[in-house]
């Protein structure tokens, strides 16, 4: 192999692990630009070295001296697929029951498989596979809107007022009550009510906008998310 040939595929893995990094630090993901790069740099060095490899057996036993000489394709690369999962991991952490990071891992594999695909020389491969991360990542979520489920906690007085603002708002923005949980105590003479929603919410309506408008009324004290 020619060595501009290995510049161009350890150039072009910079600039398809780079794109896909840039994408993540801008959200602020635990893995961003350099950690991409790396990946992918790391996995055409694999890649490439694998061919060298594979060019080096086949040339030798063209030699009129030679045996035949066996080789396995693909060992080297598979332990890169495999491997990368300890990185992976690393991005994956769990906080109050709610596990975050998994997209972020699922970028740095794809950026192992993309490095492995340039270094074998298979350009239009990776780089449609770098496009296709990148629309999954910045404009999948934006187009395919799914319906998602929260809960919501509620504190507030003036039970009978309260809720009939409560249910009449989600009456109002299409979101369904699935289910409620609720609990009752005496301080300082009144009782304050705390609700706990299980909500199913259409793809049209935002989170923030319905804790927002509930966090206004004055009869509530109250409004967080909660994780079951």
């Amino acid at each position: 192999m020619d060595w501009w040939e290995i510049f161009l595929r350890l150039g072009i893995s910079v600039l398809l692990g780079g794109i896909i990094g840039v994408e993540r630090e801008r959200k602020n993901r635990p893995a961003g630009m350099r950690t991409h790069v790396l990946v992918c740099v790391g996995a055409t060095v694999i890649a490439v070295l694998e061919n060298a490899i594979m060019y080096d057996m086949v040339a030798l036993n063209q030699t009129a001296t030679s045996t035949g000489v066996a080789i396995s394709v693909g060992r080297m690369s598979a332990q890169v697929v495999s491997g990368i999962g300890f990185l992976g991991a690393g991005t994956i952490f769990i906080a109050q029951k709610r596990i975050a990071g998994l997209t972020t891992a699922a970028s740095l594999w794809n950026a192992a498989c993309i490095g492995l695909a340039v270094g074998m020389g298979h350009y239009v491969l990776g780089i449609s596979a770098c496009l296709i991360v990148i629309v999954v990542l910045a404009l999948l979520q934006r187009v395919v809107r799914v319906n998602t489920l929260k809960n919501v906690e509620v504190k507030f007085i003036h039970r009978v007022e309260t809720l009939a603002f409560i249910n009449t708002y989600f009456q109002e923005m299409g979101v369904k009550v699935l289910d409620v949980d609720f609990h009752v105590e005496t301080k300082e003479g009144r009782n304050i009510y705390t609700n706990l929603y299980s909500l199913d919410m259409p793809s049209h309506t935002s989170y923030v906008d319905i804790v927002n408008r509930l966090s206004e009324h004055a009869n509530i004290q109250l409004v967080r998310t909660r994780n079951m």
